[in-house]
């Protein structure tokens, strides 16, 4: 173990810092989605439920838990749950919170860079004229890799990531984070300032704006019983706050013994909540709808956000024209470029944390050798993105992995360590009362809520370990050539699976 000589700068930029963490691309393009698949409006009581009987009660755990072990001189997972309780157990499901920093970094990435090519190409004009299926078309071969510049583009991102971190906390993170949150804000702002005003009949737009936003909230009650639906608002929640991750833990880990937990736990996570829940809803779906309509949109929401926002929105913004279709286009991508970064920061910080701490390396190698794993973790996910890798380590590492983890640590931390000792490390320093019945929820409520999201999610997880979906299209497909390209998909998803479990071995 080294002597700690990381430390934050200020309270408002560790808040900025956790916020970013939290803020990620999912605020934007997922979030609407699930919301329109789940009922609308409907999906926000389970949605709000799930926030308050799980989002919060973690979001305390993982800072109590992080300020805990950063006492000890640990900033990983491993150290952080080894400290809590000493069977060693413990240490290697701690690992979760270092393979599921690298495993989804290494996706993570190439989808941030995309952002930073499209800000490019809406510079430049590259959408100007184009049809919406042509812009569709200039995605398909942009990640087909008809040209070398997407692995151009992820070079330059992994290089800016490895950058930023090997300037430390106060230095890198912290001030990338004061940058990049309040333009965040400002570009989120702007759009939806545009989406919520867009009038009918006005550069080329067939409803008003809010007519989106009616669509996006007008609630369905039945889905409220739904499983389904359940499930999905859990999930939204996991990933929206990078819950199960360690990332929290190791930027909680740096703050000072008696420093609050409780009050900034509350600020990140209610600051994500107002991103998601107002701007989140407020640009991609009403402008979708104010120029494609309602029936158009709900059918486009099938296929997940990533379609709207990369293949839809240039082509929508080059109706208005000019220097505002630009000044869209950089705000849009600008914006989750910011989400993307803050939060790809927050995957490279557990890692190096565990290099300096175990085995006494510098920051500037650390983050060197974080850059280098992404780099050769990400190229299957560049270069084979057609044939579902991205697809596997994103359901894998950045879904299944995170449900694990948490559940486990919420059991060690009310149950293991004990809830007596548990509720003082919340509570010590800290600038608000937080409720007593949080102890309640944090011990019963919370394990039960992960323990049912978990076995709810098992038929899933076998579906997808067995490839059941991919069986189903190759019994159904008549044609040769997309039989052999669903074979070798098969075959990448398998051995990306075999990378991802050799990964977690290593690292344990």
């Amino acid at each position: 173990m080294i002597e700690d000589k990381q430390a934050w700068g200020s309270r408002v930029g560790l808040v900025l810092a956790m916020a970013g963490n939290a803020v990620g691309l999912g605020n934007f393009l997922r979030f609407p989605v699930q919301a329109i698949q789940n009922g609308g409006g409907a999906f926000m009581i389970p949605y709000l439920v799930c926030f308050l009987l799980m989002g919060l009660p973690l979001l305390f755990v993982e800072w109590s838990s992080g300020r805990f072990g950063g006492k000890f001189g640990h900033h990983s997972t491993p150290f952080i749950l080894d400290v809590m309780d000493k069977r060693k157990f413990w240490k290697y499901i701690g690992v979760f919170g270092i393979f599921t920093n690298v495993a989804v970094a290494a996706y993570y990435c190439y989808l941030e860079s995309w952002t930073l090519s499209w800000i490019w190409h809406s510079i430049s004009g590259s959408f100007v004229g184009q049809s919406q299926e042509q812009v569709a078309t200039f995605f398909g071969n942009y990640v087909s890799l008809n040209s070398i510049e997407p692995i151009i583009f992820w070079i330059i991102c992994l290089a800016l990531n490895t950058w930023i971190l090997s300037k430390g906390l106060s230095g890198g993170v912290e001030k990338a984070s004061k940058i990049g949150m309040p333009l965040l804000i400002l570009f989120g702002a702007f759009l939806a300032y545009k989406a919520i005003t867009l009038k009918a009949g006005e550069l080329g737009a067939i409803n008003d704006g809010t007519v989106g936003l009616n669509f996006l909230w007008t609630p369905d009650f039945s889905s409220i019983w739904s499983a389904k639906t359940w499930l999905a608002a859990a999930g939204q929640i996991f990933f929206t706050l990078s819950l199960g991750m360690g990332s929290i833990h190791c930027y909680a880990s740096y703050i000072k013994k008696k420093d609050d937990v409780a009050l900034n736990a509350m600020s990140a996570g209610w600051m994500n909540e107002f991103v998601e829940i107002v701007l989140g809803s407020a640009i991609l779906i009403p402008i979708a709808v104010g120029y494609l309509g309602v029936d158009k949109v709900m059918e486009m929401t099938k296929s997940g956000g990533l379609g709207l926002g990369f293949q839809t929105l240039p082509f929508l913004f080059q109706q208005w024209g000019g220097m505002l279709a630009i000044a869209a286009g950089v705000a849009w991508f600008g914006l989750l470029f910011f989400a993307g970064i803050t939060s790809s920061l927050a995957m490279g910080t557990p890692v190096i944390g565990f290099l300096q701490d175990e085995f006494g390396w510098e920051q500037r190698n650390s983050a060197l050798a974080f850059g280098k794993i992404v780099f050769l973790l990400g190229l299957p996910t560049v270069l084979f993105f057609n044939y579902g890798v991205f697809d596997e380590y994103d359901y894998w590492a950045g879904t299944v992995s995170l449900v694990v983890f948490a559940l486990f640590e919420i059991i060690l931390f009310s149950w293991v360590f004990g809830m007596k000792k548990g509720w003082k490390e919340i509570t010590d320093g800290a600038d608000i009362k937080v409720p007593n019945i949080f102890k309640f929820i944090i011990k019963y409520i919370a394990p039960a809520f992960l323990l049912a999201v978990f076995v709810g999610s098992l038929p899933g997880i076998w579906e997808q370990l067995t490839n059941v979906a991919l069986y189903k299209e190759i019994a159904e497909t008549t044609d040769v050539s997309a039989i052999e390209h669903l074979k070798t998909k098969m075959l990448f998803v398998n051995i990306s699976r075999i990378g991802l479990l050799v990964l977690w071995l290593a690292i344990a």
